[in-house]
């Protein structure tokens, strides 16, 4: 159910949108400033086990710091006899993908004038083993269909959340990368 914006009371969706706006004219101007290189670093704990971190990234022409350093253990699912002590990466990679459109969300909402009431997003992914296993080496090594279902409770219609979600997923970067072919290389140092 929606409900409409009172007009003289300003949308808060918790983004700076005006911040944002800011940027792209500045960064407009300033092209080599929007390289950016965000870094991972992860470490082998014990068979699949793993913890990957995220502290410096570079950007605006210089190197930049997140507030903390930021920490995820990785592991696989008892069930392919690891001790399950984090989620595995391919979850890893449907929660960023779910984090990504949801942040593309607000801000979309935000600078079209829609308060938010609550955003919910349940993302599934869907994968033949038999590729990863080696089982059937006719079988794609990844997911199969991704679907990200959204129930989201806005002062908006339907044909306005669905142009939302839209404009969510063209500015999403891990959207691209899940959809388009992108270089990885995998070198040892």
């Amino acid at each position: 159910m929606t409900a409409t914006q009172d007009p003289t009371k300003p949308v808060d969706n918790g983004v700076d949108v005006d911040a944002l706006l800011g940027a792209r004219d500045v960064l407009t101007n300033a092209r080599e400033a929007a390289a950016f290189t965000f870094t991972a670093t992860n470490r082998w704990i014990n068979g699949t086990h793993s913890r990957s971190s995220v502290k410096e990234f570079f950007g605006l022409g210089a190197e930049q710091s997140h507030r903390a350093e930021y920490s995820v253990d990785i592991d696989h699912p008892e069930v392919f006899a690891s001790p399950d002590n984090g989620p595995s990466p391919v979850e890893l990679v449907l929660m960023g993908l779910a984090g990504c459109l949801t942040a593309g969300v607000a801000s979309v909402a935000t600078n079209r004038g829609i308060q938010l009431r609550s955003v919910a997003a349940t993302v599934q992914g869907e994968m033949d083993l038999a590729g990863i296993l080696g089982i059937d080496p006719d079988v794609r090594n990844g997911f199969s269909k991704i679907t990200v279902r959204y129930e989201i409770d806005a002062d908006a219609s339907r044909e306005e959340l669905q142009a939302v979600l839209a404009q969510s997923q063209k500015r999403s970067a891990v959207f691209d990368v899940v959809t388009n072919p992108t270089a990885v290389s995998v070198e040892l140092a």
